[in-house]
């Protein structure tokens, strides 16, 4: 936790260098084990998975950190194909737990109807530090983009550049915690040589739309089934969520591409960020995990009902030709 006022690396107005990078990093310490929180439940799913290694993340002297993907065994490339991410900044907790849960108990129930392509832990070095940024100082919610900065970001590219665009839906799971405003904010208005300005944490679970490819009644159904889990965040005074227009209640929107987002690595048609709230003391660490599940449900099951009911039309209007 830090101060507003002043974060205690670095020069206030100064961007950091090398020196305040290689400082921050010194500072990180290693909290909780990915081996033994994600890699343990990803071995658990070989059984019935395919489980697919994407990749290597060389963070010497911490470390390597092998990256795994899970999906369904009856892959067939006829069928749609539905992408979940979690831990894509690793201290958001519940994104990882909640996205290796859908693998353990629902995912198997989709078989036959659509293709699953789940990356429980984009950001394992995050994930065991609990911070949101890779040991370069670098956010890889930013950072989905051509010569990505972020390894973590430019192998899970990688990895979904075959389906970019036969992807029908991707929900990607987050949390928005009280440590966004102590702690996270702060560090990067220091990184880059700004004055810090205090924000509002919302209270509740939110969505994150994308304003380039707007789908408002995906989102409602998301948060419609992520309720009956957990509470939805309200509007600010200014009817916005950390800054951003309520564009319906638990929705704002932001340009996924051209932020570099998770969220808009692929072409799909229906795309969500998720925001749970951890730090609520009307919320546990249980619903927060079900809230993501929840939602990864209800973005899959209207994904395919929606696509299934197009090509029923298609089909029909074939025949009538």
């Amino acid at each position: 936790m830090t101060s507003h006022a002043f974060y205690p690396i670095g020069t206030p107005g100064q961007p950091w260098g090398d020196v305040e990078k290689a400082e921050w990093r010194s500072r990180q310490t290693r909290q909780r084990s990915y081996e033994a929180d994600v890699l343990a439940v990803v071995d658990r799913l070989r059984g019935r998975f395919d489980v697919v290694q994407y990749g290597e993340l060389d963070y010497a002297p911490d470390g390597t950190y092998p990256l795994f993907a899970v999906r369904n065994r009856d892959w067939d490339d006829a069928l749609p194909c539905a992408l979940v991410t979690g831990g894509v900044h690793g201290y958001e907790t519940s994104g990882v737990h909640g996205a290796l849960q859908f693998a353990e108990h629902h995912a198997a129930g989709y078989a036959g109807r659509i293709n699953l392509l789940i990356a429980p832990c984009v950001s394992p070095w995050g994930y065991e530090r609990i911070h949101r940024w890779n040991p370069d100082a670098v956010d890889p919610n930013r950072s989905f983009r051509d010569d990505s900065p972020a390894q973590e970001s430019a192998a899970l590219m990688r990895l979904v550049a075959p389906l970019r665009e036969h992807a029908l839906v991707h929900i990607d799971l987050h949390e928005t915690t009280d440590s966004d405003e102590s702690e996270f904010r702060p560090a990067l208005a220091a990184r880059e040589g700004h004055a810090f300005e205090p924000g509002e944490i919302p209270d509740g679970f939110y969505l994150v739309d994308d304003s380039e490819n707007p789908q408002p009644e995906f989102q409602q159904a998301v948060v419609a089934a992520v309720e009956k889990v957990t509470h939805i965040a309200p509007a600010d005074a200014n009817g916005e969520i950390i800054g951003s227009p309520v564009v319906a209640p638990g929705v704002i929107e932001y340009p996924f591409k051209r932020l570099g987002l998770c969220a808009g690595v692929t072409d799909a048609h229906y795309t969500t960020t998720t925001e749970v709230y951890p730090d609520s003391p009307k919320a546990s660490p249980e619903q927060c995990n079900a809230a993501q599940v929840a939602a990864v449900c209800a973005a899959v099951d209207y994904a395919l009902a929606h696509h299934q009911a197009r090509l029923r039309a298609v089909r029909s209007s074939n025949e009538g030709a």
